[in-house]
């Protein structure tokens, strides 16, 4: 059994927190010890571990399986057969373990169980994220808390608990995810001799890279433009009569603000369409049209059917309208010369 200094006793299960129970701060001062299972690892427990090390940056990693080692130690991950909280003991293998973070939170949208991983996300990611983002608002925290759950943390989850991206036979699949790559780096069958600690060490860091790179990304890039979208959709009604159309005073990450914003507003109808300046000169606009949900290739209502694939002088024949350039073939973006014509095919569209 040995210390990992990484980069950076029995009780019964408590399958009741998965039935609506109360979520309550969990304290992590003082915690010297993280254990977790020896052997080979998986991404669940490396950035579990990671994480905790962000919230208690001289603590040791201790890998073993020994109840008698795990006693030792201050909080628990991934092994032990244990869900308690309050005792800081976070293993998600227990048969009667069916806790989500919709479960965990209330109010979150998502049914998936939830790996190590997850549930010290669930537990202090609001802590972890002030960690990597100094001097951040708390505004801020719970945006960037939800967007790195759905678009970082769930995909963990869901590959260790061996949840399948979608219904029925893939047509592809995804070999290079952040799971599969932790995966590789555990010794392989004929290296018996092999470090196995110092693999771990190595998947800390790239993890641990990643998830703040992530978060650092979506605070510096992402987040932003929730006021530019937010300050769109504010003045929906000065664009169109019908407020299924908005400007961004530049172009921005927009889908997922204005999902959520829409929801916070209870916007009815919905926006079908967004205009935004394609460059610096604004010469070039585009006008894209609004997914049916984050992520999808199907659209509210996309740009009219006989424009698709055309461009330039046979476009703004067709269409009617001065200085197009092009339609997407699938409809769901199109450009022209100035903002009046971009407005103009989003207006024809919506009137077909």
């Amino acid at each position: 059994m040995r210390l990992v200094h990484c980069f950076f006793q029995s009780v019964k299960s408590v399958s009741s927190l998965s039935r609506g129970h109360k979520f309550h701060p969990i304290s992590m001062d003082n915690i010297k010890k993280i254990g977790t299972h020896d052997g080979t690892f998986h991404c669940d427990e490396v950035l579990a571990c990671y994480m905790l090390r962000l919230l208690s940056p001289n603590a040791d990693i201790v890998r073993s399986r020994s109840q008698e080692v795990l006693d030792t130690c201050d909080v628990v991950v991934d092994v032990g057969g244990v869900y308690n909280p309050e005792k800081k003991l976070f293993d998600h293998h227990q048969r009667d373990f069916t806790i989500s973070a919709s479960s965990l939170i209330p109010g979150k949208p998502w049914t998936i169980k939830l790996s190590s991983a997850g549930l010290i996300y669930c537990h202090f990611g609001k802590e972890i994220i002030k960690k990597v983002v100094e001097n951040i608002d708390e505004t801020a925290v719970d945006g960037l808390f939800h967007r790195i759950y759905e678009g970082f943390i769930l995909e963990i989850d869901a590959i260790d608990n061996g949840i399948p991206i979608c219904e029925g036979e893939q047509r592809y699949y995804i070999s290079t995810h952040l799971s599969a790559r932790v995966k590789h780096l555990n010794p392989s069958w004929n290296q018996p001799n092999a470090d196995v600690d110092c693999a771990f060490h190595k998947a800390m860091k790239m993890v641990g890279t990643e998830f703040e790179a992530k978060v650092n990304n979506l605070y510096s890039n992402w987040w932003p433009a929730r006021i530019i979208v937010k300050e769109a959709i504010s003045n929906r009604y000065n664009l169109h009569p019908t407020g299924e159309i908005i400007e961004l005073s530049q172009f921005c990450p927009w889908t997922t603000h204005l999902f959520e914003i829409e929801k916070e507003m209870k916007l009815e109808p919905t926006i079908k369409h967004v205009i935004f300046p394609a460059s610096l000169e604004r010469t070039v606009w585009r006008v894209q049209s609004v997914p049916l949900e984050d992520e999808s290739f199907q659209l509210r209502v996309p740009l009219k059917e006989q424009w698709r694939g055309l461009r330039d002088e046979e476009l703004s024949t067709v269409s009617g309208i001065e200085g197009c350039i092009f339609v997407h073939s699938s409809g769901f973006i199109g450009g022209n010369h100035t903002r009046l014509g971009a407005i103009e095919m989003a207006r024809k569209t919506l009137v077909s």
